[in-house]
């Protein structure tokens, strides 16, 4: 049973939210679906959707990746759109100040139409069909790698700014100190 802030009773462990503004255990965040309510949300996801597929469609147009090249426009959406889903689970899971329709609009719609998985299998088969593993296996796994480390580094990044926002007195008394002790 997951409890306040991620941590579960079995692992004690502490990690972001699955989805920070909806408990399902709570009648008021059930009713945030309940009905017609439902197709609002739909209709943000939907929208986003277009949206973040026309915004990937606009990188491959400004950024053509040639068929016997490495997929780099692909590779750079991908990693990109993890870094920006860092950026907004931090705004929305930590700050609290997101409107309950921002996550399914950035999160789940114009993010989740701008990274896509379908055309990353799509590249990886070209790869392997042009008889290039080792370039298959490095996209893949270096995908993966640059993803991830994207969404770690935007969040941790997000995080400090957020809490040098949330106390600046705390953060100019630090950096204060660190220039006082050169």
């Amino acid at each position: 049973m997951p409890r306040p802030g991620g941590a579960t009773a079995a692992t004690g462990y502490r990690g972001e939210p699955v989805d920070p503004d909806v408990d399902l255990h709570v009648a008021a965040d059930r009713a945030e679906t309940a009905g017609h309510r439902l197709w609002r949300v739909l209709l943000v996801i939907a929208v986003g959707g277009v949206l973040g597929a026309c915004a990937r469609y606009g990188a491959s147009l400004v950024w053509p990746t040639p068929a016997s090249a490495f997929p780099w426009t692909t590779f750079a959406v991908n990693v990109i759109g993890c870094g920006l889903i860092g950026v907004l689970m931090v705004l929305v899971a930590e700050t609290g100040e997101a409107h309950p329709l921002v996550r399914p609009f950035l999160g789940t719609g114009v993010l989740g139409g701008f990274t896509t998985f379908s055309t990353y299998a799509v590249d990886l088969t070209r790869l392997l069909d042009r008889g290039e593993p080792g370039t298959a296996i490095a996209y893949a796994g270096g995908t993966l790698l640059a993803a991830l480390g994207a969404v770690w580094a935007a969040a941790s990044l997000t995080r400090a700014l957020v809490r040098r926002r949330v106390n600046p007195p705390v953060a100019a008394r630090r950096a204060r100190a660190q220039r006082e002790s050169r």
